[in-house]
């Protein structure tokens, strides 16, 4: 029940403050945003920036294509969830979705969009594993939102090169739920 609790948390918010430092990250924390989005840790920092996150009240996904020193494999994935205790992931990666999912942690499945052939596949395997979240990079193309959002059930946010709150506006109103940006300006919007 927890895990249904944050998804509906993240999709009440439509601002993800996506983080990739130190600087950003006590920024986000103070920010009026209830979701976090730490795009680049290690083992070193990641348990104390999730703890931090948390203490604060807030929703923390950890990015595992990105993160470095825990595999990506059902092993990481055991870790992240029983020992720095995040409260979901951020993956491109199909497999790891699944996973995810088996560990009852949020799943957000990060879409590249290049083409119309991309946006098949990424909708056939979004139906395939079926992710909690779906999100859509660049996400300054609300054509596309607007697309994969009347073809997929799980919520899509939009991130990647979003720098304005005009974007955002657009953004919301092709169909994401949330925009995820590392723009601190527009994290208050």
């Amino acid at each position: 029940m927890k895990k249904a609790i944050d998804v509906n948390r993240i999709l009440e918010n439509p601002i993800i403050a996506a983080v990739s430092d130190v600087k950003s990250l006590a920024a986000a924390i103070q920010s009026p945003c209830d979701v976090i989005f730490l795009l680049e840790c290690n083992i070193f920092n990641v348990a104390d920036w999730v703890k931090q996150i948390q203490s604060a009240g807030k929703i923390v996904c950890l990015h595992v294509d990105l993160m470095k020193g825990i595999a990506h494999d059902a092993i990481g994935l055991e870790y992240i969830k029983e020992v720095i205790r995040a409260d979901g992931i951020i993956t491109t990666k199909a497999s790891i979705i699944r996973k995810a999912k088996d560990l009852e942690l949020i799943t957000v499945q990060r879409v590249f969009v290049l083409d119309s052939k991309s946006i098949d596949m990424g909708v056939r395997t979004i139906k395939e594993n079926k992710p909690d979240i779906v999100e859509i990079m660049p996400g300054v193309i609300p054509k596309v939102i607007r697309r994969m959002s009347g073809m997929l059930l799980a919520p899509i946010i939009a991130g990647g090169l979003i720098n304005q709150k005009d974007e955002i506006i657009q953004l919301l109103d092709a169909g994401a739920m949330a925009v995820s940006t590392s723009c601190e300006e527009l994290w208050y919007q």
